[in-house]
């Protein structure tokens, strides 16, 4: 059941090709314009790379965020997901897991793209890569709950915005140490463990949490 669940909700979002690609796109249109903005100067785009790229896939997450369980909303489906024979966090995980194959997966390939614009060496880009791989499903069940607060409002992509950033601090801080001292190559296990950490205990706490305020929000 969950496996039905994840490929219906890739067959509903690949009908609609603009909505895939819209994150991708503003990913890969501010990694381009970084560098024009700045100039050729390479020592201090592979200074504020791991900045640019983090806020850019923050930023690009968020804007396919909104859409995760507000049509299932619309169109009365979500009601129907919450009297299936398995728990509701189950349904949760595989919507969140789908989410981040949509919009997480397509910025972990984009990334040579990305170190190259930006000047990275090869090591700087293992280490991007590692980060959102780690990263962006850490940000997709970050944000999972706070659609499931907001998707009863008309206008929730703002305060859906304002529940989610904070939340994402410490991931953004941890990320782009990392690639600082990627970039100076100095060991980065430590941050990796905490990445890892960080990715275990939302991937746990955050379809609980989510199926609680999906049921506040139809109730």
């Amino acid at each position: 059941m969950m496996r039905r669940i994840f490929w219906q909700e890739l067959r509903v979002v690949f009908r609609k090709g603009a909505e895939f690609a819209n994150p991708l796109w503003f990913f890969l249109i501010v990694i381009t314009l970084f560098p024009l903005g700045i100039g050729p100067e390479s020592q201090l785009m592979a200074r504020i790379a791991p900045g640019v790229i983090w806020i850019a896939a923050l930023l690009a997450s968020l804007l396919a965020m909104d859409r995760l369980f507000r049509e299932d909303f619309q169109d009365g489906s979500l009601e129907q997901l919450m009297l299936l024979p398995i728990p509701l966090p189950v349904v949760v995980l595989a919507k969140v897991t789908a989410h981040w194959v949509i919009t997480g997966l397509p910025l972990l390939l984009l990334s040579p793209l990305a170190a190259l614009l930006l000047g990275l060496d090869f090591y700087s880009w293992q280490v991007m890569a590692l980060t959102l791989l780690l990263g962006t499903p850490t940000l997709s069940f970050l944000g999972a709950p706070g659609v499931g607060l907001t998707v009863g409002l008309r206008r929730g992509g703002v305060l859906l915005s304002l529940l989610v950033l904070p939340l994402t601090i410490p991931l953004l801080i941890f990320a782009t140490a990392a690639m600082d001292a990627a970039s100076m190559h100095l060991p980065v296990d430590g941050y990796m463990a905490i990445l890892g950490a960080l990715l275990a205990g939302s991937a746990t706490l955050s379809p609980f949490a989510t199926a609680a305020a999906l049921r506040v929000s139809v109730q």
